[in-house]
């Protein structure tokens, strides 16, 4: 009886995993605007609908929009700026930017179909190139389909250590290489969008050096608190300075 629950068990375990791989194969396709195949469930239409659900709660965790039309005119104006001269026009997102009144959080981020926040307190450090340099980011983000991806990834992963755990009772050890690679994963989005960012802020006449300058800023704020990049979903901000270097060279070598 034991070793045949255990085969039965085996057995199950392997096929979830199978099921798993199955349709992580099946849902991998190429994204048109960075030619990188991804694993994606969800149509961009979906993704807008996830954005524009999701926005209204995600702004009062954040204290609501800052009441100052004028500052919210400014981000608009870049925001459409960076659109109209790169390929994100072309994207079937619905692009809107949205100013946060939280004046203590430093943070900016992108809900998947094209919802792109800033807080006030990251803002407030910024001119307007640097500005640029952080809307520009995240529109890469909404190009990059990150957020699609992630959640097709974390599904995956959950499917894989649950047929582990099944199968072999190694559902720990399976949960933990899922999350190391959902973080270097994570990391590698945002060298991305640095990229994208970067590309973004040439095609529309912005420095592209002040992208640096908004790194510097990151790091001041973060100061005691980073942590070891290996443990974050974010690189080190001097890595991605030297990304940033070699965008910055790669792109305005093209233009020249």
């Amino acid at each position: 009886m034991r070793r045949g629950s255990w085969k039965i068990r085996i057995i199950i375990g392997l096929v979830i995993v199978g099921f798993a791989v199955i349709q992580r194969c099946n849902n991998r396709e190429e994204n048109p605007y960075t030619g990188r195949v991804q694993n994606i469930n969800m149509t961009s239409e979906q993704e807008i609908a996830i954005g524009l659900q999701s926005a209204p709660d995600i702004a009062q965790q954040y204290g609501g929009l800052y009441p100052d039309e004028r500052l919210q005119t400014l981000v608009d104006a870049v925001g459409n700026r960076l659109i109209q001269n790169s390929i994100a026009r072309e994207t079937p997102y619905k692009y809107e930017f949205h100013l946060l009144a939280d004046n203590q959080t430093v943070n900016a981020f992108a809900l998947p179909g094209g919802q792109v926040f800033i807080t006030y307190a990251l803002f407030s450090q910024l001119n307007e190139s640097q500005l640029a340099g952080v809307l520009g980011h995240e529109i890469g983000h909404v190009i990059g389909r990150h957020s699609a991806e992630r959640i097709a990834e974390s599904n995956f992963w959950k499917n894989v250590t649950m047929g582990a755990s099944v199968g072999a009772d190694a559902g720990g050890i399976v949960g933990s290489i899922g999350q190391k690679t959902l973080l270097t994963n994570g990391r590698g989005d945002e060298l991305e969008s640095d990229d994208l960012g970067v590309l973004f802020m040439i095609q529309s006449g912005y420095d592209p050096e002040e992208m640096i300058n908004v790194m510097e800023v990151l790091k001041a704020s973060a100061g005691s608190n980073r942590v070891p990049e290996f443990q974050s979903t974010h690189p080190d901000p001097d890595n991605r300075i030297e990304k940033i270097k070699e965008s910055i060279d790669k792109y305005e070598g093209q233009k020249g």
